[in-house]
């Protein structure tokens, strides 16, 4: 299970990377071409925002798999473990129910464009709302997994902490940083 998970990880992020790669390119290559020689690439426009909103959905499954969404954990952090679990099955309840509300939306959305095309390129719109289908269950079997891991008993206590703010990530690197000055300040007290 770990493999298969890491394996789609490493796709999202792969596709995410492309994604950007792509964009940067033809953005680019159209402001240059029209700037430059009075030119553009036709399709830039539309194939950039099909790819803006598949990397930030894509983004979004990879954000929550990581502990990277923005939260407010002053209340949890106070609470015991016991409170902790009931707070991390309760929201993951919750953002459960809102994903099967965003998979159905984009299902629906998905078959009524199915017969439309973009403009440009001629690719079908269903395209841009399939990617709520895919990020739904990305996320849904990432929350159905934490509700599994909580109430089995193998929570650790990173999966109780479901959000880590940039003040956690500030003061560990100020404690790293130290405990590395008092080890120089001794290093250049021993010379």
């Amino acid at each position: 299970m770990k493999t298969l998970e890491k394996y789609v990880l490493s796709l999202f992020n792969g596709l995410i990377v492309l994604f950007l790669a792509v964009m940067l390119v033809l953005v680019f290559g159209n402001v240059v071409l029209r700037y430059g020689f009075n030119s553009g690439i036709t399709i830039s426009e539309e194939v950039s925002r099909i790819m803006f909103v598949w990397l930030t959905f894509l983004g979004a499954v990879v954000a929550m798999k990581e502990h990277a969404h923005l939260g407010i954990d002053s209340f949890t952090k106070r609470l015991p473990p016991a409170g902790k679990k009931l707070c991390v099955v309760f929201t993951s309840i919750l953002l459960l129910g809102i994903c099967v509300l965003i998979f159905k939306g984009s299902l629906k959305q998905t078959m009524i464009n199915m017969g439309t095309a973009f403009p440009a390129t001629g690719l079908p719109v269903a395209i841009q709302y399939a990617v709520g289908l895919v990020a739904s269950v990305g996320i849904g079997l990432y929350l159905i997994r934490n509700i599994f891991v909580v109430i089995s008993g193998q929570a650790s206590e990173q999966d109780l902490v479901t959000v880590h703010s940039s003040l956690d990530e500030v003061e560990s690197v100020s404690v790293e940083n130290d405990g590395e000055s008092d080890e120089v300040g001794k290093k250049g007290d021993a010379k």
